[in-house]
């Protein structure tokens, strides 16, 4: 089997405790020579400065490819385009632009009167202003606010026409999923790299959550599954087992790299990489 290219997102820090959790991932996840990690905003653009902040010591303390979570949500233009110039100052060249999720109670995304009104034009402005590498988000179900589908497909075919580099999707469980999507993409004349994003199952509770949230299919099976082995104690093990036979599936249909979301919890992630062949590459430096 092909050994694909991993990627890695991390959440940023809220306290003390969040931050030993964070260098925990790193330090785990790091060796395993990632071709980038990325570093979310929170709804509304809660983070921001606490995603700065994470990008910041991540790229200048462990020598990993960071790339940096900008949203349309809650900011102007110039106020947003300071933050890619900030980060372009400090050496990070690499953006997952994003239209944002709006506030809790929002009830839906308003563009600031000052700020970028989609994606297209947060890419475009990136490029503009600097030598950025750009990443966006891809929806191989249908996103909650689309009309269907196609109009996902649509959305994706206008970022990367509006020069976006590579896309990473939403999670999903059936590869068919991602399968199916990539034909629907390449059919529409999208030739960009599309990386499947990969969610290790840590808590099938809040995974079940987060689905319904987001529109990510749930197979009958799979809950089934997980119910068993809730019962005998072996969650993980059906966990790592799922998450395995999904990326392999998806390896043996041509698929070159994955992107895993490891709410920082990286133990997971890490025993799935060991079984698709991802070994340890390099050790990271101790950091401050």
């Amino acid at each position: 089997m092909t050994v694909p290219a991993v990627s890695f997102e991390f959440f940023p820090p809220k306290d003390l405790a969040g931050s030993f959790r964070l260098w925990d991932t790193v330090q785990v996840l790091a060796p395993l020579g990632p071709r980038f990690v990325s570093v979310t905003y929170g709804a509304g653009g809660t983070t921001r400065d606490l995603t700065r902040d994470a990008v910041a010591t991540l790229h200048s303390q462990s020598g990993l490819n960071v790339a940096a979570h900008l949203t349309c949500v809650n900011a102007t233009r110039e106020e947003t385009l300071e933050i890619a110039r900030g980060y372009a100052a400090a050496g990070v060249s690499e953006i997952v632009a994003l239209r944002g999720d709006p506030p809790k109670g929002a009830g839906g995304f308003t563009a600031h009167p000052d700020g970028f009104a989609d994606t297209c034009e947060l890419i475009t402005a990136l490029k503009d202003a600097g030598d950025f590498r750009v990443r966006v988000g891809a929806y191989p179900e249908k996103h909650p606010e689309a009309a269907d589908e196609q109009a996902d497909i649509d959305w994706l075919k206008r970022k990367i026409d509006a020069g976006a580099d590579e896309a990473i999707t939403q999670f999903f469980f059936s590869a068919e999923t991602f399968l199916r999507f990539r034909d629907r993409a390449a059919a529409a004349g999208i030739t960009a790299p599309i990386i499947p994003g990969i969610l290790p199952i840590e808590n099938w509770a809040g995974t079940k959550r987060f689905s319904a949230s987001c529109g990510a299919t749930i197979p009958a099976w799979l809950d089934s599954a997980f119910e068993t082995a809730k019962r005998d104690g072996r969650e993980d093990l059906l966990a790592t087992t799922v998450c395995t036979t999904l990326c392999t599936r998806l390896v043996d249909e041509g698929v070159e790299a994955l992107h895993f979301y490891t709410m920082n919890r990286p133990e997971l992630t890490r025993d799935v990489c060991h079984a698709l062949g991802v070994t340890p590459k390099v050790q990271l430096e101790n950091v401050a």
